[in-house]
Order: C-alpha cells, then sequence, then structure tokens
C-alpha cells in the first residue's frame, strides 16, 4: 500500500507538500499539484481518514437524527437515510445515525462531542423544540423539512403545499366535485409534523378555490384503520367520486376496502396518492401519484450541508415542486 512519502518520491516533492495538496492548507502551484495528484492517482493513494481530519480539523462524519416515532413510516424514512448516507460517502463523509427520541438533548449531546462536523434533522414538527437548539450550536445543519419559523435556518423538503394541491387541480380537471384526503394517522397531525399538515393545507385551499367540497380523514397506519375510514367515507359522503391518500402504508387495504364495497376505480372512486413511484406503479390498478423525491432531497440536503461546511452561500428555503404522474387510477365521474 502507496504511503505519502512514496507519493512525495514519485513527484518529486517533500511529504509536506503532499499534505498541503490534500488538505488546502497552503497555496500550492498548479503545476506541483497536477504532478502531485497524477501521482496519488497513479500509485493509488489513498489518505487515512483519521490523518484528513486532523489535518481539516474536521471529523469527516455527519449526524443524521431520524427520530423513529409512531405514525412515521419506516420504508419511506429510510429511503431518504439511504439517500443522504450515499451521497455524504460522494464527499468522503461518514453518517452517524440518531434514530432515539432524544430531542434537544440528544443534539447537544452530539454537539458536544468531536464525533461530528454538522446536523441533518429529519421529521421536522411546526413548532419543534429542537429548533432553538439548532440556532444555538456552532454546528451547520440543515432540515429536511420546514417549521413555521424558518428564519435562520436552512431547509429543503417536497413542496408539501403545493403537492396537495396538484392533487386537486388534477381532479378538478376531471370534473370531481366532491373528493377526501385520507391522511396521515391522528399522532402525526397532533405532534403539527411538517408535511402532513402543508399537505392538508394545499389540499383544503385548492379545494376552495374550485368549489368543491372536500373532507379530511386522519387514518391510523394499519388494515383496520383504512376499513374503519373507507366505510365512513362511503356511508357519510354518498356524492364522493374521489379521494386523495397521503398515507403510504394504507393505499393497498383501502383499495381492497373500496372493491369490496363493490366500488370500482376508477370508474366508481378516483384514487390520487402522494407516495413513492415504486408504490404508486406496482397497486392495482396503478396509482396517479405525487412522487415522494427521497433520493434527490436527502443528495440536496448533503449539498447543502457540504457547501456550509466549506463557508459557502447557500438557500435558506429549497422547495422541490411536485410532478404528478396520471395512471389507471383517475377519471372523469360518472
Amino acid at each position: 500500500m502507496a504511503k505519502i512519502e512514496d507519493v512525495a518520491r514519485h513527484a518529486g516533492v517533500a511529504p509536506s507538500t503532499v499534505s498541503y495538496v490534500l488538505s488546502g492548507k497552503r497555496s500550492i502551484t498548479q503545476e506541483t499539484r497536477r504532478r502531485v495528484l497524477a501521482s496519488i492517482a497513479a500509485l493509488g493513494y489513498h489518505p487515512h481518514a483519521g490523518a484528513r481530519a486532523l489535518a481539516s480539523n474536521r471529523s469527516n462524519v455527519v449526524a443524521l437524527v431520524v427520530p423513529l416515532r409512531t405514525g412515521i413510516h419506516v420504508p419511506v424514512i429510510m429511503q431518504f437515510a439511504t439517500s443522504v448516507v450515499t451521497a455524504a460517502r460522494e464527499h468522503e463523509h461518514d453518517v452517524l445515525l440518531l434514530t432515539q427520541n432524544e430531542g434537544e438533548a440528544g443534539l447537544r449531546r452530539v454537539a458536544g462531542t468531536a464525533l461530528v462536523d454538522a446536523i441533518i434533522v429529519m421529521d421536522v414538527e411546526l413548532r419543534d423544540p429542537r429548533i432553538p437548539v439548532l440556532k444555538s450550536l456552532e454546528l451547520p445543519a440543515v432540515l429536511i423539512g420546514f417549521p413555521a419559523d424558518a428564519a435562520g435556518l436552512t431547509c429543503i423538503d417536497l413542496d408539501f403545499t403545493a403537492a396537495g394541491a396538484a392533487c386537486v387541480d388534477h381532479l378538478a380537471e376531471l370534473g370531481h366535485r366532491t373528493i377526501a384526503l385520507v391522511g396521515s394517522p391522528p399522532e402525526v397531525y397532533e405532534r403539527e409534523t411538517g408535511f402532513a399538515t402543508r399537505t392538508t393545507n394545499g389540499f383544503t385551499e385548492a379545494a376552495a378555490r374550485h368549489s368543491m367540497a372536500a373532507s379530511v380523514h386522519a387514518c391510523e397506519a394499519t388494515h383496520a384503520g383504512a376499513r374503519k375510514v373507507a366505510a365512513e367515507l362511503l356511508g357519510d359522503h354518498p356524492d364522493l367520486t374521489a379521494v386523495v391518500v397521503h398515507n403510504e402504508p394504507v393505499v393497498g387495504p383501502l383499495l381492497t376496502a373500496f372493491r369490496d364495497a363493490g366500488r370500482d376505480v376508477p370508474g366508481d372512486l378516483s384514487v390520487v396518492a402522494i407516495c413513492p413511484d415504486e408504490l404508486a406503479e406496482y397497486t392495482m390498478p396503478a396509482l396517479t401519484s405525487v412522487a415522494i423525491p427521497a433520493d434527490e432531497v436527502g443528495r440536496q440536503a448533503v449539498g447543502l450541508l457540504m457547501a456550509k461546511l466549506d463557508g459557502r452561500p447557500v438557500p435558506d428555503a429549497t422547495l422541490l415542486p411536485p410532478r404528478l404522474t396520471r395512471r389507471a387510477s383517475s377519471g372523469t365521474p360518472r
């Protein structure tokens, strides 16, 4: 295995010059830098991670805070986490995953050590108690999600308000007049989780704009919860012709419950979902949906964090526009 001394001999420079090229701590001529980098490539030299960290005063580790609370759909959360880990490795950073519901104390504990250089926080609530702590820390931070007051923070997410509205706009264009939103479990709304609240706001505002009759229904993320909400919808809203679903675990059970009740999708009832494409594409029928861009959000969150670590300016807010794909589950009402 090549050492830094081998690179120095190959390039005809001192070992310290190789270190300066790697750390960027001193100005090196372009010709010298080129020779050193060519020697590194030729010899297959890989700097020791601990040495890089000491040279840069960084740990090259990012903390990802993912409290796995009740009502959270773990498979989708893990899509975000996987994207963050993959993107961080492309920047030669590892990820410390914090899954316990430690709140403010957990943030202070991690920040009080030399374990991490920066923090990414998920599952953001409108009045998230972690926000004052994040603002008080010296570590750069990025939030996947938006609190009610995002001043002084760097946040990124799908524009869930626009996503809820896009579903309604699609159904209005098809001619639907009575619609319902089957949303997150009750505890997600009780915590005022940002994505759930914003989807509801976008849904209700768009329905009012189109003068549509609309209702919102929290739903437990279980088969029983789906059957209960389906029975309420069909019993209490006889004119209902379309449903928007923002609760991934109940998509399949809801479709089954509607079929068992004699409702054809989309003949009697159109269904639109906010969910990952993989879920929408493999239901029967395939779902018209707004995609949750977990990979893009995670990748951009890491990019924002790396820019902050390098002292480069970043936007305070990054909202990804919704992308609605029409599939077999939505059509004109009978």
